[in-house]
């Protein structure tokens, strides 16, 4: 699949924390160094914060660059297995994927995914990156919840697992907390009709669906 230009920059930085220089990374991707360097460029703008400290000729990545870099492999990742899975040469990891292991085979899920992916503008890769990056502590928006809540999480979600929305409710106590059985971060395009029954549960036992 042919990546818009702002996965591209996602692909230059997965390269050079892999490789640890532009030159070498240039040669890893088969463009010029120069290329590499301007994408780095391009997302510490956009990151608006250092993603590497130079050293000598090579590149280390900082906190943000590793951060950005975890998040950038695992999203190329489900782009190069929707064409392996064109081929039958699938080999994502679980912990790599968002998906849940037995779905980690689901040539058409994926694609969906993707192609939502591929359908963020430029605008909207900035924005995450910076949310990403920049996200402010959460923890007193969460103590001030009085509201009734639901906290519902994939069971098998590796990017933002069961454990995070167990601390989570430390904060908002009265939330329920619903794990949606083999479903991973994208448990809404997993399992769908297990998400609206949980929704659907809840409603009702809060009275609000009634």
């Amino acid at each position: 699949m042919d990546l818009l230009p702002h996965w591209r920059l996602l692909r230059a930085l997965a390269a050079v924390v892999e490789t640890g220089s532009t030159q070498r990374a240039g040669a890893l991707l088969h463009v010029a160094q120069s290329s590499v360097a301007r994408a780095v460029q391009q997302l510490e703008a956009v990151a608006d914060t250092a993603l590497f400290e130079r050293a000598g000729r090579g590149m280390l990545p900082t906190a943000a660059g590793q951060q950005l870099a975890l998040r950038a492999a695992r999203a190329l990742q489900l782009f190069a297995d929707a064409d392996k899975h064109r081929t039958r040469h699938a080999t994502t990891r679980w912990h790599e994927s968002p998906l849940a292991p037995d779905r980690l085979m689901d040539a058409e899920l994926i694609e969906r995914i993707v192609a939502m992916f591929a359908r963020k503008s430029a605008e909207v890769f900035a924005a995450q990156i910076q949310a990403l990056l920049h996200r402010p502590d959460a923890s007193e928006v969460l103590r001030s919840v009085a509201v009734q809540t639901l906290l519902q999480c994939g069971a098998q979600d590796a990017w933002s697992p069961p454990a995070q929305h167990e601390a989570m409710r430390v904060f908002v106590p009265h939330a329920a907390l619903d794990l949606i059985e083999n479903a991973g971060h994208m448990a809404p395009m997993e399992q769908p009709h297990a998400v609206a029954a949980s929704l659907s549960r809840w409603l009702m036992q809060t009275g609000e669906g009634a």
